[in-house]
């Protein structure tokens, strides 16, 4: 086959029974005899219904179906990660498991991949059926900021399908809700052929979105987190001990104006410490302090981490 390929397509999923049956024949008929050899691993994050039952059956009547199951719902992040590390073929894609991402799309964003030598190829759903108030504004909101911080001319960073070449995701770290941010990520590991390609957004068949409105805040929050860890996670001390220094030198002067304020022009005037500037000295060199030691703790925690599981796999198939 002139155009064929090997593909890894990862499925994170929680409480989507109605929708795993469809999907998986979905991948199969949009495959066929477009890639020499694929496998789907589907990521149980905990569901309580019944879609882990519906998994097994898969597994038995598909040979390509693999599966984990959490003992209890981790988050988006940590199944992709599981997904990774599992994942064996060139190329891996990832999938919601909600029928709204169209497994057609993937060979076409494999071929764009391999055509451009990109590392990775994210989805642009640039049509959406979702809310206009609940999630297309602030998804435009959202995308903006992390375009403005991070560099990326993506216009849709949280988009659930993406192509990546396997030496991506072996050097990418995903925890907490990091999943928002993957081709930030990548960059940030040297992986910058980032290309994007416009994807069919479909309508929600089944149940419910199972995030809310407070994900934006949080996408928010992880994304100074990423500025903060992109520019001083490796050297903690750069920024405390700069902060420090300047409070620490802020306080000292204070006092010393003092003191020679008190000893030398003015020794009728009030005690130093009946002052509001000896208090604001005060205050500047114990945060100053501060901060230096929270410079110190960090250079430690970052030299003597170790990595920790994330997540406690309850079975596999």
């Amino acid at each position: 086959m002139q155009n064929s390929f090997e593909l890894s397509i990862i499925i994170p999923l929680y409480n989507e029974e109605e929708s795993l049956e469809t999907l998986q024949k979905w991948i199969s008929k949009s495959l066929e005899g477009k890639a020499s050899s694929f496998e789907v691993i589907f990521i149980d994050d905990g569901s309580t219904d019944g879609s882990w039952k519906i998994i097994k059956s898969l597994s038995n009547e598909y040979d390509e179906v693999k599966a984990i199951r959490f003992s209890k719902n981790y988050g988006k992040s940590q199944a992709l990660h599981a997904g990774f590390n599992a994942a064996k073929k060139e190329y891996v894609a990832t999938l919601d498991a909600d029928l709204q991402d169209s497994p057609e799309e993937l060979p076409k964003m494999v071929q764009a991949l391999k055509e451009n030598s990109l590392d990775l190829i994210s989805g642009w759903k640039k049509k959406r059926f979702d809310s206009l108030l609940l999630k297309n504004l602030p998804s435009k909101l959202f995308n903006w900021a992390a375009r403005r911080v991070s560099g990326i001319k993506l216009h849709d960073f949280n988009c659930g399908i993406k192509v990546y070449r396997q030496d991506v995701i072996r050097n990418i770290d995903l925890h907490g809700e990091m999943h928002r941010y993957i081709p930030v990520l990548a960059s940030q590991e040297g992986f910058r052929n980032i290309g994007e390609q416009v994807v069919r957004h479909q309508a929600r068949q089944f149940g419910q979105t199972k995030f809310g409105a407070d994900r934006f805040l949080k996408g928010f929050l992880d994304l100074i987190t990423l500025w903060f860890i992109n520019r001083f996670g490796k050297r903690p001390m750069h920024f405390f001990g700069l902060w420090g220094t300047i409070m620490l030198l802020f306080g000292f002067g204070f006092i010393l104006f003092l003191g020679i304020d008190k000893l030398y022009f003015d020794t009728n005037a009030r005690l130093i410490t009946e002052r509001p500037e000896f208090y604001i000295a005060l205050t500047l060199m114990l945060l100053g302090s501060q901060f230096f030691i929270a410079g110190f703790l960090g250079e430690s925690v970052l030299r003597n981490s170790r990595k920790t599981s994330r997540y406690n796999i309850k079975e596999t198939l």
